[in-house]
């Protein structure tokens, strides 16, 4: 199907807008009037550079408080549409939309609203445009899509249908299986936004917190299925108010756009892209580092060895049981040194998840590779991390362990295994990235939850495959440049906590100190035997409980913008101590204030 996107949606000048919606693959873009007024060009330079650029103009948009008003009002309005509609011919935009009223002055009469909209159609007939009506959720008389329709069918003028709009629609919490009573001629445009659930004023939750198809919590899917068994044939455009999206750079939202629409065409069986292919464990985290000993020195406490280098890389294989973690003492990327740079996902079919990622916009990135090396693929997430689609050990696949040189160390045979990673996310490409990881990689996106930082509020939401050997948590912060708190980690999985905890110190590791305060709290939420409050206590160690099990987590020091978590799992407990946050949190600040790092 045909794609547009509204130029509200995106950041930065009418051209800037332009340009990246043309990039991003976009068939057209609904031209947001305000931005058509803050423009230097004139109406036909807009329409040359859409032509240019290969852009249709298919809307023209709002027209505001039209319909329902007293007759001299509405004459008034017709000299206003006639201006908007001169425009629109020098546009080259066919199609204006026409909100359902909010003025004061509109009154309940539908047999009013049906009479001024079929006038307002024949002045546009005029012009070669078709007027859509849309039911604002917020509109003063008419504001669900039902009631716009009935005013639309009993007005009968052929210049004259509906614009359905997925925000309207489903924050009312409306029905839109109704939507197949209308004829598919008579949409004559469809409007696409998602939202998260929140208890707010619908006007306030429209002008500030839409979201693109897959990353609320709505289910945008379903309405579109109920328009396209319309037999509607226009595009599937995209009409977001975003506070961050208005602030984020236009080029990288715009793929996101894009992207959203390909995974919810494909939701509906109107796209053929590669299937997912849904990885089925961690390979490898790769570190990168301008200098190794920090590092090294606390992966030798945890009881990593150094069992591999690669041949022609200053990359270093660290192996702990089931746990692989390579050291690269390459340039750092970021100025503040070690960092997650790379996640090595096992793949059921490497060279399927590569084309899944660059049918949904995630090019594979270039690699500096020998002839000798393993032909590994990555694709960057949103926020730079590097995922590389891996076969371990599997027949007639590439193994990318056979670009490394044993060094004669073995590991240990048991051990720990990695049980999540945790990325913070650019503030700008939260949402972004929990659509990324759901459509490329096929993970499912668990709800987003809130942390209460000492500074601020950090959001989380974690990405996980069925069966929990894939967990990616994305969070964002509330100080996106402090980085050393809020920073990457990767949590390393152990039968036997207080076991590896004391292993960690007695080979001379630093644990996170927590707060006394905190386990006074345990002893009165919680009862446990005698003496393991104080193990915990005295080893830093935090307590979880949820339906399915128990939890108990501690934490290394932070090394650059990296730290490591040793972490229990009983009795199928799913979460990620996310109530014990706001104490790692503080702890970790504290940590910071009093060494400066």
């Amino acid at each position: 199907m045909r794609t547009s996107i509204a130029t509200v949606s995106l950041s930065g000048s009418l051209t800037e807008k332009l340009t990246a919606a043309a990039r991003a693959g976009f068939d057209g873009v609904e031209i947001f009037e305000n931005d058509l007024l803050a423009s230097p060009l004139t109406p036909e330079e807009i329409r040359a550079r859409c032509a240019d650029l290969g852009l249709t103009v298919d809307l023209y948009q709002p027209m505001r408080d039209v319909e329902a008003v007293p007759g001299d009002e509405f004459d008034r309005n017709l000299r206003r549409a006639r201006h908007k509609f001169e425009l629109m011919r020098r546009l080259g935009a066919d199609t204006v939309l026409v909100c359902s009223s909010v003025s004061p002055q509109a009154v309940d009469d539908d047999a009013l609203a049906a009479e001024q909209l079929s006038r307002l159609a024949d002045l546009a007939r005029d012009f070669g445009i078709r007027v859509a009506y849309e039911a604002l959720a917020w509109g003063r008389h008419v504001s669900t899509y039902d009631h716009a329709w009935r005013i639309v069918e009993s007005a009968g003028h052929p210049a004259l249908g509906t614009c359905l709009d997925s925000f309207h629609i489903l924050s009312r919490g409306s029905d839109p299986k109704g939507i197949e009573d209308i004829p598919g001629e008579k949409i004559f445009f469809l409007q696409l936004a998602d939202a998260p659930l929140l208890a707010m004023d619908v006007l306030q939750w429209s002008r500030h917190y839409r979201c693109f198809p897959g990353q609320g919590g709505f289910d945008v899917a379903g309405l579109v299925r109920h328009v396209l068994r319309t037999g509607y044939e226009g595009p599937l455009s995209l009409e977001v108010f975003n506070d961050v999206f208005r602030q984020a750079e236009a080029g990288p939202t715009a793929v996101d756009a894009r992207r959203s629409l390909l995974v919810l065409q494909e939701a509906v069986g109107r796209a053929a892209l590669p299937g997912p292919v849904v990885p089925t464990g961690v390979a490898f985290a790769e570190l990168v580092t301008p200098d190794a000993e920090p590092l090294t020195t606390l992966l030798g406490a945890l009881g990593f060895t150094r069992t591999a280098r690669h041949r022609g890389k200053p990359v270093a294989l660290w192996e702990q049981g089931d746990a692989r973690i390579l050291v690269n003492t390459g340039p750092a990327v970021r100025r503040d040194g070690t960092q997650l740079a790379a996640i090595g996902l096992e793949s059921p079919d490497p060279a399927a998840a590569a084309r899944r990622a660059e049918a949904l916009l995630a090019p594979v990135l270039p690699r500096r590779r020998a002839p000798e090396d393993a032909p590994l693929d990555a694709v960057a997430a949103p926020d730079g991390t590097e995922l590389f689609f891996c076969a371990t050990g599997r027949p007639g696949l590439p193994d990318w362990r056979a670009d490394f040189e044993d060094t004669g160390a073995a590991p240990a045979a048991t051990g720990l295994r990695i049980d999540h990673l945790a990325l913070t996310q650019p503030w700008h490409h939260f949402d972004e990235a929990a659509l990324f990881h759901h459509g490329v990689l096929g993970l499912h996106a668990q709800e987003s939850v809130d942390v209460a930082d000492p500074y601020g509020l950090l959001r989380s939401r974690a990405v996980t495959n069925a069966d929990g050997s894939v967990r990616i948590a994305l969070t964002v912060g509330p100080a996106p440049t402090d980085d050393t708190v809020h920073a990457q980690h990767i949590a390393l999985a152990t039968d036997d906590v207080v076991a590896s905890a004391r292993r960690f110190r007695a080979a001379g590791g630093s644990l996170l100190p927590v707060p006394a305060n905190y386990y006074d709290d345990l002893a009165a939420r919680f009862e446990f035997a005698d003496g393991e409050l104080e193990t915990y206590r005295d080893l830093g160690i935090l307590y979880d409980r949820d339906a399915q099990g128990v939890f108990r987590h501690c934490y290394t020091r932070t090394v650059g913008r990296v730290f490591l978590e040793l972490v229990q799992r009983d009795d199928g407990y799913r979460g990620y101590g996310a109530a014990n946050a706001p104490v790692r949190l503080a702890a970790q600040h504290a940590v910071r204030a009093l060494t400066g790092g």
